[in-house]
């Protein structure tokens, strides 16, 4: 299921794993040989195809973003899984997944959750750091005559 990943890339959310991870979820539901009736397919199954296109949407989107909005983009991808774990469950439910394919899809499913989490977690830990940095630096001293209380301007 994995390819190998091209690091010469132009977009740099094509060198992350799970950005090719979320593409090879996507090609596996669609290859999947699913017996559906038209209900099926516009209830179920093509909500499905949709998240899971926007787990790989968000990751892209949000490469292109500052720390904070990237968080923001990938905590959307994350719940885009959420939506495909409960449209795998209804497809399982109604017959339209066999066990083994709900198995590969929860799999799956969670792998990328987990891929996504570290990420953020990372991420969010890195902007943190770097936000107690930037408040150190611009803490003011008690002992600046300009800072202090006392100031007052004599003409």
């Amino acid at each position: 299921m994995e390819k190998q990943i091209n690091s010469n890339s132009f977009f740099r959310f094509e060198d992350l794993r799970v950005y090719h991870k979320s593409l090879d979820y996507v090609n596996w539901l669609l290859n999947q040989n699913c017996q559906l009736n038209g209900m099926d397919a516009d209830l179920v199954y093509k909500p499905l195809v949709h998240s899971a296109n926007e787990v790989s949407l968000n990751i892209a989107e949000g490469s292109s973003r500052h720390k904070t909005q990237l968080i923001q983009f990938l905590k959307d991808a994350k719940a885009a899984i959420r939506e495909c774990v409960v449209y795998t469950a209804i497809a399982y439910k109604k017959g339209i997944f066999t066990q083994e394919q709900n198995d590969a899809s929860v799999e799956v499913l969670m792998e990328m959750t987990k891929m996504l989490g570290a990420m953020i977690a990372s991420l969010q830990k890195s902007v943190s750091n770097r936000t107690v940095k930037q408040e150190e630096v611009q803490k003011p001293e008690a002992e600046d005559e300009f800072m202090s209380e006392n100031f007052s301007f004599e003409y």
